[in-house]
């Protein structure tokens, strides 16, 4: 069996399926296991990239079964059961499961890329983190004001939940942690932008959590915007409808697409990109060929589709790993996919968080606190942990965070012209 992905889809998988006579080889074009879900919190200077990211191989060290390859797969030859690799090779299977995620999708504007990074992977993260902390130190050097403020001025696209906890902790970051350390500036006057084309912050919350939300921010000094679509995007600047915001610093965090995965294996595909599968999580005229995790389109009737968040990968890669067993053993397969949602949980800054259980909600710095267990629980690993629960207790206590090194150089925002 052949895995494309060591995602959370992919290594649940992995892990779960454990049989005789299966064989697993795992490919991934990066060498590490990332926990997506605290992603933001390398970017903004809270955690190192190590607390949050472990090598495949690390965790497949004892699974003699499992053999893990570090390439890049640019498509699948489905004739002849074999996935192609970017050097040319050619790896054969019995079974393929494509958990190949996704990336961020700029709606037809790639060209914002440059100037507004998305937030998907660990060279992300830093790539963010670099700009955050580099536009303070060129603002501290700036004599021009209307250059030192548009340095100052930080946008963030997008206001799911990824775009919320990054405007929460980029003003804090402003706001509460490094004003101390400037002679020039004072970067508690840090303009922090949360800019979203629809109606409200949240959208998958219920109103009252999103509204909770929005007030939240706001009192860490986070302007709101809503109903407001970007236009364009530079490296000076953001252009809204009939508004031009100088701003050296964009994130975005407005929208995601999937792999190529559904052209690799000519199948249908939905708008977003990703393959639309069968109950079993096979595509169709593909009884070998399973898809799972974003880049797979999963009904869950009345039009609506599994989301693609974590736990919804981890839940197909385990009912894959029974489907495999099952077929190993000769046993009957299981039912159909069926998605547990366990809810939805966003943090705004710290001390308030939202939390969407379905009859249960939770709002303020109870639901922060769950928010933070919840997602030390599924760490991987006592040190992964420990070193998080710590960075946490010592950037609350202390107000500092443990990860602002500058390690590389960029073209600086104020001089690209």
């Amino acid at each position: 069996m052949v895995i494309v992905g060591g995602g959370f889809g992919g290594l649940q998988l992995a892990r779960d399926l454990r049989h005789p006579d299966a064989r697993i080889t795992l490919i991934d074009q990066r060498n590490h296991h990332l926990f997506q879900p605290l992603l933001y919190q390398v970017a903004t200077t809270i955690l190192p990239t190590s607390e949050i990211a472990w090598p495949i191989r690390r965790l497949f060290r004892r699974r003699p079964d499992v053999t893990t390859l570090l390439a890049r797969v640019t498509g699948v030859d489905a004739a002849s059961r074999e996935v192609l690799l970017e050097d040319g090779q050619r790896l054969a299977y019995d079974t393929l499961v494509l958990a190949t995620g996704a990336r961020h999708s700029y709606f037809g504007n790639d060209q914002w890329e440059q100037a507004a990074p998305g937030l998907k992977a660990l060279e992300d993260a830093t790539t963010i983190r670099r700009r955050l902390l580099l536009a303070f130190e060129e603002a501290e050097l700036e004599a021009d004001p209307a250059r030192r403020q548009a340095l100052l001025t930080f946008a963030v696209v997008g206001g799911g939940p990824t775009g919320v906890e990054l405007a929460g902790i980029i003003a804090e970051l402003a706001k509460r942690t490094l004003w101390p350390e400037f002679r020039h500036i004072d970067t508690r006057q840090a303009r922090v932008l949360l800019i979203e084309a629809g109606k409200r912050v949240l959208p998958v919350f219920p109103e009252d959590l999103s509204a909770y939300a929005q007030q939240a921010l706001e009192r860490l000094g986070v302007t709101v915007m809503t109903g407001s679509p970007v236009t364009a995007i530079t490296r000076e600047g953001i252009d809204l409808a009939g508004e031009h915001i100088p701003c050296r610093t964009t994130v975005w965090a407005a929208g995601v697409a999937a792999s190529p995965a559904a052209k690799w294996l000519g199948v249908e595909a939905d708008r977003a990109g990703r393959a639309i599968v069968r109950p079993d999580l096979t595509v169709p005229g593909h009884d070998d060929v399973f898809v799972i995790g974003d880049t797979a389109s999963v009904s869950l009737g009345e039009g609506k589709i599994v989301p693609g968040i974590a736990p919804a990968a981890k839940q197909q890669g385990g009912y894959v790993a029974k489907v495999l067993q099952a077929r190993l053993s000769g046993r009957p397969a299981p039912g159909p996919f069926r998605y547990r949602h366990l809810g939805n949980l966003a943090t705004i800054g710290q001390k308030a968080a939202v939390i969407d259980f379905g009859r249960l909600k939770m709002k303020g710095a109870l639901a922060w606190w769950i928010w933070g267990i919840a997602h030390i629980y599924f760490l991987i690993g006592t040190r992964s942990r420990a070193a998080v629960a710590w960075s946490w207790l010592w950037s609350f206590l202390s107000g500092q965070n443990s990860a602002r090194l500058i390690t590389q150089r960029e073209v600086p925002a104020s001089r690209t012209d």
